[in-house]
Parts: C-alpha cells; structure tokens; sequence
C-alpha cells in the first residue's frame, strides 16, 4: 500500500523511501525518522527492521511500514 491510496496516517516506524537509480535500484530506509541503510528488495527491508530489533508481519500493513514513492512490489527506477 502506498502512502496514497489511504487517508491512514501510518504510525509505523519502519519507512521505506522512493526507488533510486543504481545498479542495481535501491530505496532507503528510516526506522524512527532516522536513515538506518538501504535495501534492494523487501527482504533487505525485514533484515533491516530485525537488526534494529523490529519484527515485521505484514508488509503491506500501513501500521508497520510505510511505503514513500510506490509500494513493496516497487523495486525498479523507471
């Protein structure tokens, strides 16, 4: 879910920020507004999470992670 397609203000601490070009693409990610890495898949987003001692669920849960620039199936720049 993107943080548009709801009228849901997230309270998850986990953040996953738009793609950026790289090779490959990556996203960043903040936990607690903070900048704590980046991930290149949603599996780089749960280990993320789990190093900062934060169990992720669902995904797609607005109340865990909250998607900036398109949703966890969003991995590419174009």
């Amino acid at each position: 879910m993107t943080e548009s397609a709801s009228p849901h203000i997230s309270s998850a601490r986990v953040t996953v920020l738009g793609v950026h070009p790289g090779d490959p693409p990556f996203r960043i990610v903040e936990i607690d507004g903070e900048v704590v890495g980046t991930a290149r898949s949603m599996t780089d987003v749960l280990l993320t999470a789990a190093a900062a001692g934060i169990t992720i669920h669902d995904l797609g849960d607005p109340d865990e992670v909250r998607w900036v620039g398109g949703g966890q199936y969003r991995w590419s720049a174009h």
